[in-house]
Parts: structure tokens; sequence; C-alpha cells
């Protein structure tokens, strides 16, 4: 009987050795503390709920950066991350319609042209979401930005300016939701 209990007590504890660091979790939605993004390791620095006209709870999401990195530096040319988790369901086509006003917000008519291509790319490459999917936006300098759905690589954009036009939809000057980039932006976690 007791090496039965021992045996268990080692798979308990075993199990949760094995399990990943979680560092927030928000809404019921958990964010790893870290991840691996290329060569380098990102550190979650916070993540925050959107609300869609302030009733509905459309998604969490959380920003990653790398240690050091200051939140006023998130559009440079430096790793970024920003993971989605979806609470409602969306269709691939409205990311696009979501997305395009916040841009034209953020960029100049002749920017905003030059990226276009880069643009529609990206929003070809969308597809559907329902509650509990997880899209993940990745900016390697260098390489680019990975679009994943659920861990799965859709597709890769080039450029930095690219990256800081994108991200500029939750972060820019005029956000999607200023709360949410003011939550985003806020204190590290320690």
């Amino acid at each position: 009987m007791k090496s039965c209990f021992t045996a268990v007590f080692c798979l308990i504890v075993g199990t949760g050795l094995a399990a990943p660091a979680y560092a927030l979790t928000v809404q019921g939605i958990a964010f790893a503390d870290t991840l691996q993004a290329g060569n380098g390791t990102l550190r979650l620095h916070n993540a925050a709920l959107l609300r869609y006209m302030k009733v509905l709870k459309a998604y969490v999401a959380a920003l990653y950066l790398p240690v050091g990195t200051a939140p006023e530096a998130v559009l440079d040319d430096v790793p970024k991350r920003l993971e989605i988790s979806y609470m409602v369901p969306i269709k691939g086509g409205d990311f696009a319609k979501g997305a395009d006003p916040v841009l034209a917000r953020n960029q100049g008519a002749a920017e905003l042209e030059r990226l276009r291509s880069r643009i529609d790319r990206l929003h070809a490459a969308y597809r559907d979401v329902k509650p509990g999917d997880r899209y993940a936006l990745t900016y390697l300098p260098g390489r680019g930005t990975e679009l994943t759905l659920n861990g799965t690589l859709l597709v890769v954009i080039e450029g930095a300016d690219f990256a800081s036009a994108y991200f500029g939809i939750w972060l820019g000057r005029e956000p999607i939701d200023a709360k949410l980039k003011r939550d985003l932006l806020g204190g590290a976690l320690t």
C-alpha cells in the first residue's frame, strides 16, 4: 500500500513539474510566462480583456516583449508577440473590416498605400475563429510578422514597417481600444 501511495504521489508531483508555468489568467484564459520566438525568449508584459461596445467580452490579448524592452518601444524594430484568445466567433473576412479603419487612423494615405499589398496578404490569411481559438502575431527582426492560428503558421509578412503599422492596431497612436492599449502597455508583471 505504501509503495502504491508513493507511486501515485510521484506521478502527481512529476506531472505538476512538467506543466507549463502560467504568469497570468484573464477571464479564465491563461498565458504562459515566457515563450520562445526565433532564437530568443519573450516575456509576458501584460494581458487584458477587450469588450466590444463596452459590453460584449470579445477577446483577451497578451503582449510579449524581450526582457528590458520599454513599453514605449513596442512599435520599434524589436521582437514582440501579441496573442489573442477569442471569446466569440468571428468570420475570417471580418478581421480586415475591423483592422482597415484603425490602420487608416494611424497611417498616412501614402504609407497605407505602400503597405497595402502586405496588409491584403495578411488579411487573406485570416480564418474563421470560434471561442477558445487563439491567433498570434509575432514579429522577429529580419524575418517579419508571423500570423498563427492555434499554433499553425498561416503567413509571414516581411518588414519592420509592416509590423509597426499592424501592431499599431492595438498599440498605436489611435488604437482599436484605448483601454486595451493602456492595460497591455501598463506595468510589467513581476
